[in-house]
């Protein structure tokens, strides 16, 4: 029996997630794992503090529609099988320690873009999904296209 049976993967969906997808797949294809995939959209209401004076249920729409068809992409090209694509809205560390939790997760893996200086201060999504999570995390580097 394999170490780890149940994987997350956390995309970002950013151009450096075919990385990451790539080498989640080769892993679970090693381990013969259960593969899901989840990607967190935070609402607009908190990049603007709520202090918006508009609705933006329209635009938030969208980018909820996008982030399924770009999930939908990635499940299809993984060259692995997925088991649930889960498309989020809300705050992402605690999104994804909900769906960990709910589908008995034993490894989270999340990418870490390795940043310094003020980002590395201010923390990052990886850093925040170790600290909350109840189970193994994984952060495998990403190297930034270009």
């Amino acid at each position: 029996m394999s170490i780890y049976t149940r994987i997350l993967l956390a995309l970002d969906l950013s151009e450096e997630s075919d990385q990451l997808a790539t080498k989640t797949a080769q892993m679970a294809n090693a381990l013969g794992a259960e593969l899901n995939l989840i990607h967190v959209v935070e609402p607009l209401s908190f990049a603007y503090g709520g202090d918006v004076p508009m609705d933006l249920t329209t635009i938030q729409e969208q980018l909820d529609d996008h982030a399924r068809a770009k999930l939908d992409e990635y499940a299809e090209n993984i060259g692995y099988p997925v088991n649930k694509k889960i498309i989020v809205t809300g705050h992402t560390e605690t999104e994804i320690h909900r769906a960990a939790e709910d589908l008995n997760t034993d490894l989270v893996i999340v990418g870490s873009h390795g940043r310094h200086g003020l980002a590395l201060l201010l923390g990052s999504t990886a850093n925040g999904v170790l600290h909350g999570a109840k189970c193994d995390v994984l952060a495998i580097r990403v190297k930034e296209e270009g």
